[in-house]
């Protein structure tokens, strides 16, 4: 683990091992860190701060810069460690993942110039102007999805603020991060940053209770999000939250054309094997295509070639472990004794073969569903789609949003006008119009409902986020002074 700018096993000498779940093999073991490891870590960052928020956020900047161009020079290695650990494929989605790390922390150590405040024009005898200033050490813990996009997204905009972090990572995928910080660490002052390795309910318990940490960023599931914001109630800390989602994609009937299923593909982040907050798996298709546009959609995703996450030819790995596998398979297999269900696509995954040597899951569509399906109201983080008929656009716009989530969506119409006005009524955070695609720098990112608190990607949410407010009010016209 980094702490203090030193490489260092866990206080306890406990580990844990990392599984490749490609083919169920360790290949490494890391540091078990526990609530003394947190101390040691969150004491490093209080230290660090100090200095650290003193620093020009010009300079900062050019610090983040510096660790872009770092980082996309380690782009290979660091894809194969989170093919490896994840079991994503190395190809579409671990080498992007790499990448895109590297563009996280060059778009926000370039917006360090604008870490600034306002004047306020109150009267000519005063003067009333707002800075921004650091909040302290912020807490961060991250998921196994998309571990080192996700470590840059919580790193960057913090350190460039002038905050220092304690970041756990996932215990399931941390090897990528800790290449992450191997790399940032060249740059930074000791102390700046810390990354932990641990498990959640003794690691990132820690970190959430810690009254030292003063802000705390979290990425993963609605349950776990409420319990950090209970820790986080206890000393008034802030907190961001990117939670869950059972995002809607919307189809209407002008819409049966190719280029909307391969969206449909995209936007399920099938090559992810959809283990991903933002996956569009309820798909809502209308009445006048639902057929047709499924066998074409039932094509493509059967024809994404699942296999080892390190070869190249790979479109979609594997999932994470197996109490996530054995999970997706329970849905699966409810779908299966669903008797108003139908199978159009997938089913549950090979005993035997290649494809059993890992924890490989098809990609799913059950068709004729309903929107109160368990399957289709619950967040299930594996490559299975429901596919609900609408005919009514009030209708389907009311079912994308009885959920408890509200994350992403997605709306797919040649009528932009129509487009927009389901855009405009769907309740998240995120939306897109005809495109599946993932985040982008300078988006403004986050859910409404139980899907999170706050925005992510964006210069407003580094702001939101990582600095606070401060109101200076200077009164101009003071009383000369007395004669002598």
């Amino acid at each position: 683990m980094l702490i203090n700018g030193q490489w260092t096993d866990a206080l306890s000498g406990e580990t844990l091992d990392v599984e490749n779940p490609g083919r169920k093999t360790i290949v490494g073991t890391v540091p078990r860190g526990h609530g003394e490891d947190v101390d040691a870590a969150v004491n490093a960052a209080s230290k660090a701060f100090d200095a650290w928020r003193k620093v020009a956020p010009r300079d900062r900047g050019k610090i983040l810069l510096s660790i872009a161009t770092a980082l996309e020079q380690q782009v290979e290695p660091m894809a194969l460690a989170i093919a490896t650990e994840t079991g994503n494929a190395i190809r579409t989605q671990a080498r992007p993942e790499a990448g895109a790390a590297a563009d996280i922390f060059r778009f926000f150590g370039g917006l360090a110039s604008e870490l600034k405040g306002e004047q306020i024009p109150l009267n000519e005898n005063m003067l009333s102007y707002s800075r921004r200033e650091p909040i302290g050490v912020v807490g961060a813990i991250i998921p196994w999805n998309a571990p080192v996009l996700l470590a840059a997204l919580k790193i960057a905009p913090a350190l460039c603020a002038g905050n220092t972090m304690v970041l756990k990572t996932a215990e399931d995928a941390p090897l990528g991060v800790l290449l992450l910080a191997r790399v940032a660490q060249e740059f930074l002052p000791d102390g700046v940053l810390n990354v932990l390795t641990g498990l959640g309910h003794e690691c990132g318990a820690a970190i959430a209770e810690h009254p030292q940490i003063r802000k705390l960023s979290f990425t993963g599931s609605t349950s776990v999000g409420k319990s950090i914001m209970r820790a986080a109630s206890d000393r008034i800390a802030p907190v961001s939250l990117e939670l869950g989602g059972k995002s809607p994609s919307i189809v209407f009937p002008d819409a049966n054309e190719d280029w909307v299923v391969d969206g449909i593909v995209t936007a399920m982040r099938f090559t992810r094997q959809s283990q991903s907050c933002t996956a569009g798996s309820r798909l809502f298709l209308h009445e006048d295509i639902f057929e047709p546009f499924l066998e074409k959609l039932a094509g493509r995703a059967a024809a994404l070639k699942m296999g080892d996450p390190l070869d190249e030819a790979t479109d979609m790995g594997a999932i994470i472990n197996k109490k996530q596998f054995d999970k997706v398979c329970g849905y699966i297999d409810e779908g299966l004794a669903l008797p108003d269900a139908r199978l159009v696509t997938g089913g549950m995954p090979d005993t035997e073969g290649p494809l059993s040597e890992g924890y490989f899951s098809h990609p799913t569509i059950f068709a004729d569903g309903s929107n109160d399906w368990r399957l289709a109201r619950e967040e299930i983080f594996g490559p299975v789609l429901v596919a609900i008929k609408w005919r009514d656009e009030a209708e389907v716009i009311r079912m994308a949003n009885d959920s408890h989530y509200g994350l992403a969506a997605f709306v797919w119409s040649r009528d932009i006008g129509q487009a927009l006005r389901t855009a405009h009524q769907v309740e998240a955070g995120w939306v897109q119009v005809n495109q599946g695609i993932g985040q982008l720098p300078g988006q403004s990112y986050g859910g409404t409902k139980q899907s999170g608190i706050g925005r992510e990607y964006s210069l407003e949410s580094m702001l939101d986020s990582f600095t606070q407010k401060k109101s200076v009010t200077v009164n101009l016209d003071i009383p000369a002074p007395p004669a002598p």
